[in-house]
């Protein structure tokens, strides 16, 4: 097996890589993915210790302890093209050698868990309440260019979802993939649960106008209204689907929570996000703690 050449895998002087400045033995196997870097620490708040803190550009990894479990908070910052390089990273730094810069032998799966922010598209799932992806649907492009494989639910998901719509490609190929699902039993109570889609954008991909006009103006009636046999949408937001692309792909049990603080069929909006946030972090960890 050839090494990984310098210029594709990028180790600085104190043998950490690159873009999240961390080491092998800095990263725990559980880790949280947060988007915002501030939430970091109003996770690793609750730790009982804290062994490493690292932080370059938006990035920033706490690792410590809740009880016996070590867990990883990392900060992606907004959007698929982050977590792509978040989580070729993350596995970069259990999978492969630094030394040699050989892929290792024998892989280690990671636990991934997403606590983010996100709109809800059901009526009935009201701001401040809590919502486990049982998919990821992306209309964000950025796993078109890997060759991610479908069974045959996501494909039937993907393409009743494509006519549903009738998203011209000239805009996104949508793509979909599932939960980790020895994550996703563990989070029901509590949890709303269904399809979270993941747009590029915050305003024209979600459906915002402000003073542009759009392209597909019905999409958030077609999000709303789309179901497959038990499944429907019920959420969006900027990461879940390239995170659970990616996990599937490099072998780990990823998932995505969310705390939502806008409804959009409503049109309300969470009077104390931070709360409803707290809350998911503080209901969350319990559960990590655990598993």
């Amino acid at each position: 097996m050839n090494s990984i050449a310098p210029s594709e895998l990028i180790i600085t002087n104190r043998g950490a890589i690159y873009h999240l400045d961390c080491r092998p033995d800095e990263i725990a196997h559980d880790i949280i993915t947060v988007g915002d870097p501030d939430r970091v620490r109003e996770v690793s708040k609750h730790f009982d210790t804290i062994e490493v803190k690292n932080q370059h550009r938006e990035f920033i990894t706490h690792t410590g302890y809740v009880g016996k479990k070590r867990i990883s908070v990392v900060s992606t910052g907004i959007g698929p093209d982050n977590i792509d390089i978040v989580f070729n990273e993350l596995d970069a730094l259990v999978n492969i050698d630094f030394e040699t810069r050989k892929i290792k032998p024998t892989l280690t799966k990671l636990n991934i868990i997403r606590m983010g922010t996100s709109g809800s598209l059901q009526e009935n799932i009201p701001v401040d309440a809590m919502v486990a992806g049982t998919h990821g649907l992306g209309l964000d492009n950025l796993l078109n260019f890997y060759l991610l494989q479908n069974n045959e639910e996501e494909k039937n998901i993907l393409q009743s979802f494509i006519t549903h719509t009738g998203i011209s490609p000239n805009i996104t190929q949508p793509y979909i993939c599932s939960a980790g699902m020895n994550l996703l039993k563990h989070f029901t109570t509590g949890f709303h649960s269904g399809i979270t889609v993941t747009c590029p954008g915050f305003y024209g991909p979600q459906g915002r106008v402000l003073r542009l006009g759009l392209k597909h103006p019905t999409l958030i009636d077609q999000l709303s209204t789309f179901s497959f046999g038990n499944h429907h949408i019920s959420n969006f937001e900027m990461e879940t689907s390239s995170m659970y692309g990616l996990g599937k792909l490099l072998g780990h049990q990823v998932l995505s929570l969310n705390a939502i603080v806008a409804n959009r069929i409503s049109k309300t909006f969470s009077k104390d996000g931070q709360a409803a946030v707290e809350n998911l972090i503080q209901t969350s960890l319990g559960i990590i703690e655990k598993i």
